[in-house]
């Protein structure tokens, strides 16, 4: 054990401390005796505590036990984790009790299991959770050289791995451990020999043209010879199947294709091989980009309505895809086909959540258009309140503003039996949620689940919290059975007694009712009290039968949905449709208001229309054509990185009237589908990517050198999560961009470029650009194909040389499988230590103070204290023993004593029994007597008597010495003494009283 600082240069400061003690001993003349000794001795400690505590003092204890840190790789392509597992347990049993055993996990990262201690293995496990579908040995050797309680380096690490890295440097890292002084020991873990064939590439032109031919190339390699199937995919249509031959090492397969639609594909190649022991690497894939003529996606929400709209883009020039809702593409890749998406009187009931959310992405990161066209199944009428595709259209689905709306009162009855649990439950909440949104806060809502029984979860009434309301619709549980009749009577019932202009039930269930009902009779008295009734079956369980027939008697309407993402636009719709105010059917004459690029179709004036379905237009959009209320007819907006337009009014001529066949009519839409179009200079850049590790590079290429701008990019993944990236440059014209990717997947790249533009170049009076006084000058979209991780790769390289190297650089051992008792078998340098004791003397210091403060300013028994600790100190000591008794028994020590308790008494008490020493009323009382008046006696002369003492005996007379010499002078004659006792009895009493 020793002694050592952190910071020595603070011990300079002992040298002020010691002038500072002397001047303190000098200054202090309030204290005397034991009281001054006592304060100086402590404030002289809590100095000394505090020095050593700046300079960082701890205590050293010099140690031969050896820290010893295992690194299990736990990736999956390591075999027989259980084996390596077992290896650990057996080498901890050879430790000694002073050593120390630490374990830390490699995969894609690193963790801890346990940091270094005294215990051994015997009981341990593995319980970090890893990714483990990536080998990062770097990163764990790092972790483990510090993974000591103390904060230190391990004496040595032992890593457990096939060596087969794929993701950061073994050797970088065993460089800077060996700059540490930290040798690592290794275990290679042979491979264990597996039948396997892998795809490793699929190659296809990242640009094609359409009806151009071109090569889909596959490379597959195999551990060993065999016969296999080889499928190849694009965009989920099977392009061929075929008998293939494999032989071990690599094998190539060329598939002839010609490319028939434009847009960004995706190419799978799938491989299945007999006895494959390895199924995680037997698909890879591909993108490419056919070019061709600007194309666009019609969906019509009834067949033959947009006629109109084809006949305007065939006028044209404009491609286009006619395809029912059902049609929509489910993927986010497959609208990269299209310039822009036309949505012809489609209900949001139609298309799923998802799919919305792939249209709202494809406008705002990836500049595709968006036009809605009026009718009775769209914009709010058709359900779109609050969803994805609201966010991207110019105009909002509801009517903000101070139009007269009949006052409504609806009661939604929500089956809560046990089948509706999971995600038909929370879409169900999220249906009713947006319907109290929809509402107004005069507007009536009531909220009743029902199982075997019905129970209100919110009672009819004005809805002037909503945040109530929704708190106790999310508190709904589903469990239970099914009793539909009971339910819509107890809502009517309820509803009957409820003031409103228009009142609606909406029934909501998923399954069959227990028991029946005179449903007709009950919907008649529903008709007679002006309540209608819609119904909303869910899935194939569901008694559609009953639900149809229940929603006609009731003049309402009937949904059914195999799809439960589309509750939410149904409920939305019904809350719409009841109050039967979002359509305006009173003809009027638009008037123009902004846009004046398209003023021109416009001049000579525009026929009459008929009707339109009423929206509010959003803040910064532009209403082109406006009614008299106002509200939009036509509106349009810039979103993201693409532009949306709004057309409030039908295209088949039921509202729209002479619009249809006003000669202009055509070349209107045929313009507002063009203003959406991507509108993007010939693009500057090109790109480029590699997959690096779990990283993506992505290097884009300018056409000019003197740009002066900025790249971003927007990689999407096949579950619409996206990130985002900026590019840096790292050469004239050339950017590149990192993006870390931990999981395997398809991934849809868009690079935007900014440059120097006009600020309110962007619709709205806002930048295109993410800087002000920047636009858009360009974009390109790619893919990046994540196939499998290289985990999984088929790899001829020796894992084992890699760490034998590793071995060899950091000056370890290679280890061997069958003598696990070796890893503590190697000799550790003693090494220090170091506790810390900063700390505890600074608490010691802060108690110190206390006391310091106490005896400064406490009056105590300070003399009697001496004295009773010098008591046992002079029991404990013979020869002081002996002075002590012989002083005690001389009146010049019963005097001293005295007078020392005179001094520790209180200063007023001081001043009168210390008279002599400068007190006024001494003075006067006894003059001065020469010094040494006593001592200038004859020798053998009779001194005085002394004064009486208290128990009336005479004192006895200071005698001379038996040496002869004088004795000692007591400054004053018997008379003196006495009437220094009659001060100090005098004071005594003053002080009583």
């Amino acid at each position: 054990m020793g002694i050592q600082f952190s910071e020595p240069w603070v011990l300079l400061l002992l040298i002020p401390l010691c002038g500072y003690i002397v001047w303190l001993w000098r200054r202090t003349d309030r204290l005397a005796g034991f009281r001054k000794t006592l304060a100086l001795s402590l404030r002289t400690i809590i100095l000394l505590l505090l020095i050593a505590a700046l300079a960082g003092i701890q205590a050293v204890n010099i140690s031969d036990g050896k820290t010893v840190v295992f690194v299990a790789d736990r990736s999956d392509s390591m075999p027989d984790p259980e084996a390596y597992a077992k290896w650990m347990q057996e080498a901890g049993e050879a430790k000694r009790p002073q050593d120390r055993i630490g374990v830390v996990s490699a995969g894609l990262q690193a963790a801890v299991e346990r940091k270094a201690d005294e215990r051994d293995l015997r009981q341990f496990q593995f319980t970090a959770s890893l990714n483990r579908s990536f080998s990062n040995l770097a990163s764990a050797l790092q972790l483990a050289a510090g993974a000591t309680e103390e904060g230190g380096f391990a004496d040595r690490v032992v890593l457990v791995s096939d060596g087969m890295e794929n993701v950061g440097e073994v050797a970088k890292q065993g460089r800077l451990l060996r700059d540490k002084g930290v040798p690592v020991d290794v275990l290679p873990i042979p491979a264990k020999p597996k039948r396997d064939a892998a795809i490793e590439s699929v190659k296809v032109p990242g640009k094609l043209y359409q009806a151009e031919q071109y090569a889909i190339e596959v490379t597959v390699r195999s551990t060993a010879a065999g016969n296999g199937v080889l499928r190849i995919y694009e965009d989920n249509r099977e392009v061929t199947v075929q008998q293939v031959a494999l032989e071990q090492g690599v094998n190539r397969f060329v598939v002839e294709s010609v490319a028939k639609d434009t847009g960004l594909h995706r190419y799978r190649a799938e491989l299945y091989m007999d006895g494959d022991e390895q199924a995680a690497n037997d698909a890879g894939y591909a993108f490419s980009r056919v070019s061709g003529p600007p194309k666009v996606l019609v969906v019509e929400g009834e067949s033959g309505t947009s006629k109109n709209v084809a006949n305007a883009l065939d006028a044209g020039f404009i491609p286009y895809d006619l395809i029912p809702p059902e049609l929509l593409p489910k993927e986010l890749a497959d609208y990269t086909a299209y310039e822009s998406i036309v949505l012809n009187d489609v209900s949001a009931t139609r298309m799923s959540h998802a799919q919305m959310q792939m249209i709202e992405q494809a406008v705002r990161d990836y500049g595709i258009g968006l036009v809605m066209l009026g009718g009775e199944s769209s914009f709010g009428l058709g359900g779109y309140f609050q969803t994805p595709v609201e966010k991207a259209l110019p105009v909002y689905m509801d009517l903000r503003g101070k139009r007269e709306i009949p006052s409504l009162a609806i009661v939604l009855v929500i089956d809560k039996s046990g089948s509706m649990s999971g995600g038909k439950m929370e879409l169900a909440q999220e249906a009713a949620a947006r319907t109290v949104d929809l509402l107004r806060d005069k507007d009536t809502l009531g909220i009743l689940a029902f199982d075997g029984s019905p129970w209100w979860v919110f009672e009819p009434q004005k809805l002037s919290d909503k945040k109530k309301a929704i708190a106790d619709i999310n508190s709904i549980s589903a469990d239970g059975g099914t009793e539909v009749y009971g339910a819509v009577k107890e809502a009517y019932d309820k509803l009957a007694n409820v003031t409103a202009q228009r009142k609606h039930i909406i029934l909501l269930t998923d399954g069959q009712s227990s028991s029946g009902g005179s449903y007709e009779a009950l919907a008649a008295d529903m008709v007679k009290n002006n309540i209608s009734l819609s119904s909303v079956a869910i899935g194939q369980d569901a008694d559609q039968a009953l639900l149809e027939r229940i929603a006609q008697l009731a003049k309402g309407r009937y949904y059914f949905t195999d799809d439960q993402s589309t509750i939410p636009a149904i409920f939305s719709r019904e809350a719409v449709l009841i109050s039967r105010t979002y359509i305006v059917d009173q003809p009027f004459v638009p008037a123009f208001a902004q846009g004046a690029d398209w003023s021109p179709l416009f001049e000579g004036g525009v026929p009459q229309i008929g009707g339109y379905i009423a929206t509010t237009a959003k803040e910064t959009a532009e209403s082109v054509l406006i009614s008299p209320e106002p509200d939009p007819l036509l509106a349009r907006w810039q979103y993201g990185a693409g532009k949306s337009v709004a057309w409030t009014s039908d295209v088949t001529g039921k509202w729209s009237g002479d619009w249809v066949t006003w000669s202009r009519f055509p070349d209107l839409l045929s313009r507002i589908v063009k203003w959406t179009f991507p509108q993007f200079q010939a693009s500057p850049v090109e790109l480029s990517s590699e997959l690096s590790e779990n990283t993506v590079n992505l290097r884009a290429k300018t056409t000019g050198t003197d740009f002066q701008g900025e790249l971003r990019a927007i990689v999407t993944d096949e579950s619409l999560g996206k990130q985002e990236a900026v590019f840096t440059p790292v050469a004239p014209g050339e950017y590149e961009a990192k993006l870390p990717i931990s999981k395997p997947g398809v991934y849809v790249t868009k690079i935007d470029l900014y440059g120097p533009g006009d600020a309110g170049s962007g619709i709205g009076g806002g930048a295109s650009g993410p800087e002000s006084g920047q636009k858009l000058l360009g974009s390109v979209t790619s893919g990046i194909v994540v196939p499998y991780s290289p985990e999984y790769r088929i790899s001829p390289g020796d894992g084992g040389e890699k760490l034998r190297k590793l071995a060899e650089q950091t000056g370890g051992r290679v280890l061997s499988l069958d003598r696990p008792a070796e890893v503590f078998a190697a000799d550790a340098k003693p090494r220090k230590q170091p506790y810390e004791l900063s700390t505890p003397l600074l608490i010691a210091a802060l108690l110190l103070w206390l006391a310091d403060v106490a005896v400064r300013r406490l009056s105590l028994g300070w003399a009697r204290a001496a004295q009773l600790l010098r008591r046992p100190l002079a029991l404990l000591m013979p020869a002081r023993r002996a002075g002590h008794e012989q002083r005690g028994k001389s009146p010049e020590a019963a005097y001293d004593r005295l007078r020392q308790r005179v001094r520790s008494a209180s200063p007023l008490l001081r001043r009168d029994a210390d008279a002599p020493h400068g007190g006024r009323d001494a003075a006067a009382a006894h003059p001065a007597q020469p010094r040494g008046a006593a001592a200038a006696a004859p020798r053998g002369t009779e001194p005085p008597a002394g004064p009486a003492s208290q128990g009336g005996r005479p004192a006895k007379a200071p005698a001379a010495q038996e040496d002869g010499r004088d004795a000692p002078a007591h400054g004053g004659s018997a008379e003196a003494g006495t009437d220094s006792m009659s001060r100090l009895l005098a004071a005594k009493n003053r002080k009583r009283r």
